[in-house]
């Protein structure tokens, strides 16, 4: 196995997406990582392209959803630093809330299936551990402010997260 300090990073988006009556959109995975899973919808920044995060977050919402938004429509609520995520890599995510409601379910598409989810139904469903642990408590919590961490998720170790700014 890789020492945890060899893997390269890759640096993503998360956009936590609410229909009209506040469910939250999230998508069953059909591909690595979260596998299986039901995850926010997201993405990884086209960096050759100098892409920021927000517009990151503005095209992977168009391509996976359909739902057209600006970076206006958009709060950056968090930014997690993950170290060895699953044993194979580090991520940096950028946490986004969309300000505009989706009217519609989007259909299936090769990433996987869509659905609307109550805050109490997500807790039934086949998370992420990362997320069940970390990412929808930082959700609740953070949502309408901004929050900064890092997260130790090397499979040898207990799950460590430290908080490096909070901004209410």
């Amino acid at each position: 196995m890789t020492a945890p300090t060899d893997f390269a990073y890759k640096i993503a988006v998360l956009v936590f997406i609410e229909n009209e009556e506040g469910e939250q959109l999230l998508l069953l995975r059909a591909k690595s990582p979260n596998l299986g899973c039901w995850t926010p919808i997201g993405g990884k920044l086209e960096t050759a392209m100098g892409e920021s995060p927000f517009e990151c977050a503005v095209r992977e919402t168009g391509e996976e959803t359909g739902h057209v938004i600006t970076t206006n429509d958009l709060h950056l609520f968090g930014m997690i630093a993950e170290k060895a995520y699953e044993g194979e890599s580090h991520w940096l995510l950028f946490l986004f809330r969309c300000n505009r409601p989706i009217a519609a379910l989007p259909p299936p598409m090769a990433e996987g299936r869509f659905g609307f989810f109550s805050r109490a139904d997500i807790e039934k469903l086949d998370l992420p551990a990362t997320d069940r642990t970390a990412l929808w408590p930082i959700y609740d919590e953070h949502r309408e402010g901004f929050v900064a961490l890092r997260a130790d998720c090397d499979p040898a170790k207990k799950l460590a997260i430290t908080v490096e700014q909070i901004i209410s």
